[in-house]
């Protein structure tokens, strides 16, 4: 058997802890976990069938961030057991039962549109634009919950040079996969899928603006979106688009999932603004994953500083 060395392992030569984990468990009822150290991988495949998903795979050489908050992080349990990812199911519990065999090797992102270098990325393309970085971030959801994660990647920035905007991009326009077979939840969720959101070419740009490819020193779980995801912790949730196959640079602004279900709830910018409720939720008042008692909402998520100067003169009551 030929044994490569750590560096050279690519993204898609991993197997994912959960499937992992689950063999283990699976030959330990069986009375045999000692026999299939001794005989090697070809037990494991006799015993369960192969997966290609791939999560929660260790990654080092991380630098630490200065846009890091000091909070206190919440648990791995808390993030990946507490979702919104509709295309697995609409209740919180759902994505991290009904994602686990969501494949996500081979991977591929497309960007398009108005750049002057068009090209797709592999994962491990993806892997290698910058160097990965812990940011832990507030993120607060549109549902007055909020939680504090220490999520890993790069300014999105960083790919948006290499493939070199024209002038004519104005906005970034984002899609993320869907697959009926792989996700049958979907149908009841009431959205059009595949998922799209979108950003202002400004707000893509700014260094805050998160490609996200883990969390906890891992990459990510199926249920967080993985492979690669946005994160942008100065707007709500929804707009931190999970696994994204196509990045558009466009000259007008794109359409997005949550705006075109309910416009008057959920508006293109939905940047954290106490001040503008939601038509369900109060917005003035958030509950950290884990808490008891409510804290007061900061505006832009505490990230004012940061981002604020984007929309010097605009009513962010108006352009929500």
């Amino acid at each position: 058997m030929l044994l490569r060395k750590a560096q050279e392992l690519t993204y898609s030569d991993v197997t994912a802890k959960s499937v992992y984990l689950d063999r283990r468990k699976f030959l330990r009822a069986m009375g045999i976990v000692g026999a299939t150290a001794a005989a090697g991988r070809g037990l494991f495949e006799m015993a369960l069938p192969s997966q290609t998903t791939i999560a929660a795979t260790k990654l080092t050489g991380l630098a630490k961030s200065p846009l890091s908050t000091s909070e206190k992080q919440n648990s791995y349990q808390d993030v990946t057991h507490y979702n919104n990812f509709w295309e697995f199911g609409t209740d919180k519990s759902d994505p991290a039962k009904n994602a686990q065999n969501f494949k996500i090797s081979p991977w591929t992102v497309s960007v398009e549109g108005e750049v002057a270098k068009p090209r797709k990325f592999t994962m491990d393309e993806i892997m290698k634009i910058a160097p990965l970085e812990e940011r832990i971030y507030r993120h607060r959801c549109v549902e007055a919950w909020s939680i504090v994660v220490p999520w890993i990647g790069f300014s999105f920035s960083n790919l948006a040079k290499l493939v070199q905007p024209t002038p004519k991009a104005q906005f970034v326009a984002f899609e993320s996969f869907f697959d009926p077979i792989q996700m049958p939840e979907a149908k009841y969720s009431g959205l059009d899928f595949p998922y799209v959101e979108g950003l202002r070419l400004d707000e893509a740009m700014n260094p805050l603006a998160l490609l996200c490819v883990g969390m906890y020193g891992e990459t990510l779980p199926n249920q967080d979106g993985a492979p690669v995801r946005m994160v942008l912790p100065w707007k709500y949730g929804f707009k931190s688009v999970k696994s994204i196959v196509k990045i558009r640079f466009v000259r007008s602004q794109p359409p997005t999932t949550w705006n075109m279900a309910n416009p008057p709830a959920y508006g293109f910018y939905s940047n954290v603004n106490p001040t503008a409720d939601n038509l369900r939720y109060t917005q003035a008042q958030e509950r950290r994953l884990g808490e008891i008692f409510r804290r007061p909402t900061l505006m832009f998520n505490g990230y004012a500083d940061q981002v604020a100067s984007m929309y010097n003169g605009m009513d962010l009551k108006k352009n929500y």
